[in-house]
């Protein structure tokens, strides 16, 4: 089965698309192209929605806060991915915010310029619903871990969709770079900091992984799976 993304087969170069580049001079053309420090926003809940954002390096926290200012992680983004696309569809104003997780590049487009690229380019269109698409998804699958699976399922199975997404093999093992912290893991599961602590410990021991600030390495996925139930 080929699993290359959408994008891919349609021959389209993103990065092309968001950060053209006049030869010769090194000059943005009509997008703008700024780099984000780390612990910086892009942008807060209720500020205007009138630009879509291109990650070029770099990953970008999507979140939301609750009551009490407490933390919720919708999901983390990195090279190559779109967001702030809820503004193509009219609504007005952020629903989140996008917190710099790294260093992190970016072209942003307005809506206009969006919408034009959207006609020159029929493979965005096709990128962009997909894209959408999965992201609704994901969130279901999220919700019903929250009302169905206990906190320690929860945190396994996150660092199953972890190895999934941006696990690379190594032998038999998957490695697993620029880790989250406990506590960003915390708020993406809906777990407390030292639930998260604990997992990871317990799962140490058992000898199913091996973690420091900066990676986790998955010495066996079966094993992490079967710890979770998730067979």
């Amino acid at each position: 089965m080929d699993t290359k993304p959408l994008w891919y087969l349609e021959n389209l170069d993103l990065n092309n698309v968001f950060c053209p580049i006049k030869l010769g001079t090194g000059a943005l053309d009509t997008h703008t192209q700024k780099i984000y420090k780390k612990g910086s926003y892009i942008y807060f809940p209720d500020e205007l929605a009138d630009k879509i954002y291109f990650i070029r390096e770099g990953s970008i926290k999507i979140g939301s806060l609750g009551n009490g200012g407490k933390e919720l992680t919708k999901t983390i983004l990195s090279k190559g991915e779109v967001f702030g696309e809820l503004a193509l569809v009219g609504i007005p104003k952020r629903k989140d915010f996008a917190y710099v997780v790294e260093d992190t590049q970016l072209c942003i487009i307005s809506i206009a310029q969006m919408k034009s690229l959207m006609r020159e380019y029929n493979g965005l269109q096709v990128f962009i619903m997909k894209m959408m698409g999965d992201r609704i998804l994901d969130m279901e699958q999220r919700l019903e871990s929250l009302v169905f699976k206990d906190s320690r399922t929860r945190i396994i199975e996150y660092l199953l969709n972890q190895a999934k997404k941006k696990g690379q093999r190594v032998g038999y093992e998957t490695l697993i770079k620029k880790m989250l912290t406990h506590q960003e893991i915390s708020n993406f599961t809906a777990t407390s900091r030292q639930t998260v602590t604990t997992v990871l410990n317990e799962l140490r021991d058992k000898n199913i992984l091996t973690f420091n600030r900066k990676r986790l390495l998955i010495r066996d996925l079966e094993k992490l799976a079967a710890e979770g139930g998730l067979l």
